[in-house]
């Protein structure tokens, strides 16, 4: 049996403070070290740090919130702009042929943090090969910073 390793997980897997990092991380001014891309007004654009595809990104509102009911008018609209904005530039830097689009909203649908956010998944015709079928693994073909920098170059060049 072949083994990949990704030790990158055991940080989160075992982080002794489970903070909302969508809460957490705006506040501590360090975009790129916590992944943020965009900042709206009311919401922000995440990456994931363990994506599924390169350029996964997150959209959450800055207020700690559950479910969609929860948002007020404005949140909504700046949320729906910031995803309509990632479909835009993730389309420009990386040029996918379709986006998964979604919301794990409570722990049983498999939200990792209990804060409202709608993730956003570039996908390319034939992305799904027999890494994730057979070995349940998925191989990122690029360095997380590297596409973080990809996007914010993309970010300035709209």
């Amino acid at each position: 049996m072949k083994r990949l390793w990704a030790p990158w997980r055991i940080e989160f897997l075992e982080s002794p403070s489970r903070e909302c990092i969508f809460c957490e991380n705006p506040k501590k001014g360090k975009d790129e070290s916590n992944l943020i891309l965009i900042r709206g007004r009311e919401a922000f654009v995440m990456m994931n740090k363990f994506p599924y595809n390169s350029g996964h990104l997150m959209v959450s509102p800055y207020r700690h919130v559950l479910r969609l009911e929860d948002l007020n008018e404005n949140e909504s609209a700046d949320i729906f702009r910031l995803l309509q904005e990632c479909s835009i530039l993730l389309t420009r830097v990386f040029e996918p042929d379709g986006f998964n689009m979604g919301a794990n909203i409570g722990s049983t649908a498999g939200a990792g943090f209990e804060h409202l956010h709608i993730h956003i998944v570039p996908r390319w015709d034939g992305d799904t090969n027999f890494m994730p079928v057979l070995a349940e693994t998925k191989v990122l073909p690029e360095h997380l910073l590297r596409t973080y920098r990809k996007l914010k170059k993309g970010i300035r060049e709209k």
